[in-house]
């Protein structure tokens, strides 16, 4: 998947690449000790339990199935703030947010500058780009330049949040996983963005591009709080997008289509929730070339869109760069989180 961002924000080298999985620390011995604890953090901060099996990975309780919070018991810790920069164009603050054993979410506050209380825009990449280009700060500049805040995260299975899981396991190998885990972050960091008290969370949106574009519609479908939402070449129609996209290796393929895989993925399809958003606006933006491979899977998406849904097909690399210049990515959410105008007052005849 190309970063579009990259047309513009000269994102760094490697931030379109799935980091490889850290090397893994040695297990400890499995045999408990009287008096010693169920579970423990390794000194690279992995927490573990002890079972009858060996010590594994401690993972909370989470439904797979279900977007709400409702089946799943995170509970977030004191978020952690770091990495400070303010300067004329933008303010950029590092938080680490966590609810999950070993799996601290660092998510990107950037806001633009003399702005009290701004909208603010969740930006999801999608699979495989990390965290890396938020340090850019061109881009950073890029996301405020139209007066909202940007807040950059990145998915389950992506990244740094993939290092402790096997090599075998990724993003699409654990599809249900990967995806209602990042529906869930996405309405925990809604929780955390509205105790911070510098962002008007009545007027939220969310920009996803790829498998960031298929989590916003199942995110928008479950939290009112999306007022808005802006898809580049959203993933979604399972079954077609698993036979034929180019991101899946020939060697895995079959696997992916058989109907033990394809099951789990049922509440969890963008073409069922996609048209029944209608008090959330929507955008649809599809590079048609870069994204040829998985025409067959957006056209389905495109028929559901509600009729108030705005879209837009962009032929090749020229006409995405003319959209994406300028901050013009962004215009359409900015003017559509933007309070309406008052009218004026009719004149006295």
């Amino acid at each position: 998947m190309t970063l579009v961002f990259a047309f513009t924000a000269g994102s760094p080298a490697g931030a379109q690449g799935q980091q490889p999985a850290a090397a893994k620390p040695t297990p400890p011995s499995t045999a408990q000790e009287p008096g010693a604890p169920p579970s423990f953090k390794t000194p690279q901060g992995i927490e573990l339990e002890r079972t009858e099996d060996g010590v594994k990975v401690l993972r909370a309780k989470e439904s797979y199935t279900t977007l709400s919070l409702e089946s799943s018991d995170l509970r977030p810790q004191p978020p952690m703030s770091t990495d400070h920069v303010k300067n004329g164009d933008f303010e950029r603050e590092l938080v680490r947010l966590q609810w999950r054993p070993s799996d601290p979410i660092d998510i990107y506050v950037i806001k633009p500058p003399q702005v009290e209380k701004p909208p603010v825009v969740l930006v999801l990449d999608g699979f495989p780009v990390d965290l890396d280009h938020y340090r850019s700060d061109k881009l950073c500049k890029y996301l405020v330049t139209n007066g909202t805040a940007a807040v950059g995260f990145v998915s389950a299975h992506t990244g740094y949040r993939a290092e402790h899981f096997s090599p075998t396991k990724w993003f699409v190998s654990e599809l249900p996983e990967s995806l209602a885990v990042t529906v869930h972050d996405v309405q925990l960091i809604l929780n955390y963005l509205e105790t911070r008290g510098d962002l008007d969370m009545t007027r939220v949106g969310m920009f996803g591009q790829g498998s960031g574009g298929a989590i916003a519609i199942l995110a928008a479908a479950v939290d009112p709080r999306l007022k808005a939402i802006d898809l580049l070449n959203p993933w979604a129609d399972w079954p077609d997008w698993l036979a034929d996209s180019a991101l899946i290796p020939k060697e895995q393929r079959d696997k992916y289509l058989k109907p033990e895989f394809l099951k789990p993925l049922e509440p969890l399809e963008p073409v069922h929730y996609l048209p029944k958003l209608a008090s959330c606006a929507i955008r649809m933006q599809f590079w048609d070339y870069e994204h040829r491979d998985t025409q067959k899977a957006l056209a389905k998406l495109e028929a559901v869109a509600p009729a108030t849904a705005k879209i837009a097909h962009y032929p090749n690399g020229k006409a995405m760069h003319d959209v994406a210049s300028e901050g013009g990515l962004f215009e359409w959410l900015a003017t559509t989180l933007s309070p309406p105008k008052p009218k004026q007052a009719a004149k006295n005849m």
